[in-house]
């Protein structure tokens, strides 16, 4: 398996390999005592044997990163003109901790466990050799001496395997970490495009709401009076003007990470009161107790759009001349009460089908607040509680927000 690797990343390899080839290899012929460098093959013989193995295992250091499972054949091959020239461990070895390392690093599955059996072979036939092959039996005989070199063997050639294996658990983390960095930025691209699907529903079904309800007016005053039929049908292309701005910025804040332009806030409650009354329903409006001082943006926002759903289905669904809107502010916690009477007792419940009420619900828990919405004899009642979770900044003491003063009721 041939893995990506960079150009540069390659050279160097290559470089590298070719610096450690020129430094071991004479440092293995001169390893033995002149005529002893092998006791099995000519002089000469062992010496071409040493340079053969070590191009192909230096050879093997070099493309190490790039194909593990290559790299790992050749320096086995390397080793093995190494045992029929009778050749014992020389300082051209070295390589071969290289590929072991290389192979626990980054070869596949097969060739991660491959270099660790490697390893272990490697170390048995390196023990052997010294002992039957260079007659290297020692005091303490050969089913000791073997035992001894073959332990030394096999940690010597484990130790970078292992080494490789700790860089590439590194590896496998950082992997990890990046796939869940990348988990969390999808998983709030996808939060802030709910988002705005929620927000474009709510301006949508809010606007047509209005613009129908004065389309209707505006048809049945035509006749009778043309003028005020006229002053509807303003109203309606300052609806549709309205709706249709905050849908492009809407869009806009789709097109882009980060959302641009304004995001409503209790300010501009009046200006929502407004267009329910043009739709012919009168908001009576409460605020008791007044907010001390600015809420947070995001509880800001999250009243607006619950107020502008609940008051869409009032003008939608609802049968009387008027709504009735209280707000609380407490110290950490404000509450939201909508209340109008209901239409047709048989039609089918506010919110049946559509995305209304669960985008209320859904705004409400989004800061951490709870959210009813329910029948209540012939009246449809919306009941809202959102934490503030932190004091008010200061502001104007006792400038109203978005409502009456407190206790009065608009007209």
């Amino acid at each position: 398996m041939i893995r990506p690797l960079s150009r540069t990343a390659l050279v160097l390899d290559i470089v590298g390999a070719s610096l450690l080839f020129a430094l071991f290899l004479p440092m293995s012929l001169v390893f033995y005592s002149p005529g002893q460098l092998s006791t099995t093959v000519a002089e000469p013989v062992a010496v071409a044997a040493v340079v053969i193995a070590a191009v192909l295992q230096f050879g093997a250091v070099a493309v190490g990163r790039l194909a593990p499972g290559i790299a790992l054949s050749v320096a086995w091959l390397g080793a093995i003109v190494q045992l029929l020239a009778g050749l014992g461990p020389l300082p051209i070895n070295v390589a071969i901790l290289g590929v072991l390392y290389a192979t626990a690093a980054w070869g596949s599955t097969r060739i991660f466990w491959a270099g660790l059996g490697s390893a272990v072979i490697g170390g048995i036939i390196a023990a052997l050799q010294i002992v039957f092959v260079n007659g290297m039996a020692g005091v303490f005989g050969i089913i000791t001496t073997v035992v001894a070199l073959t332990v030394v063997s096999v940690l010597t050639l484990g130790a970078p395997w292992l080494g490789g294996f700790g860089w590439r658990m590194v590896l496998r983390w950082r992997a990890t970490r990046d796939a869940q960095a990348r988990a969390e930025v999808a998983a709030a691209e996808e939060q802030e495009r709910v988002r705005i699907a929620r927000d474009m529903h709510d301006v949508v079904a809010h606007s047509l709401a209005v613009i129908i309800a004065q389309s209707d007016g505006a048809r049945y005053a035509a006749a009778s009076s043309p003028q005020i039929a006229a002053e509807t049908l303003g109203t309606v292309a300052q609806t549709a003007r309205a709706a249709l701005s905050d849908v492009r910025m809407l869009l806009t804040q789709l097109r882009h990470r980060q959302g641009v332009g304004p995001q409503p806030t209790i300010a501009d409650l009046e200006q929502l009161f407004e267009q329910v009354r043009q739709a012919g329903l009168e908001p009576r409006v409460t605020v008791d107790p007044m907010p001390p001082g600015e809420p947070p943006g995001a509880v800001q926002l999250a009243v607006y759009r619950i107020l502008q759903e609940a008051l869409t289905n009032a003008i939608r669904h609802g049968s009387g001349d008027t709504v009735d809107v209280r707000l609380a502010w407490m110290p950490d916690s404000v509450r939201i009460e909508v209340r109008n009477r209901l239409g047709d007792a048989t039609a089918a419940p506010i919110g049946a089908g559509g995305h209304g009420i669960v985008g209320m619900r859904e705004r409400a828990q989004l800061i951490g607040g709870v959210l009813r919405a329910e029948r209540d004899g012939e009246e449809f009642v919306v009941h809202a509680r959102l934490p503030i979770g932190e004091p008010f900044h200061s502001g104007p003491a006792g400038a109203p927000v978005g409502g009456t003063a407190s206790g009065e009721e608009t007209a």
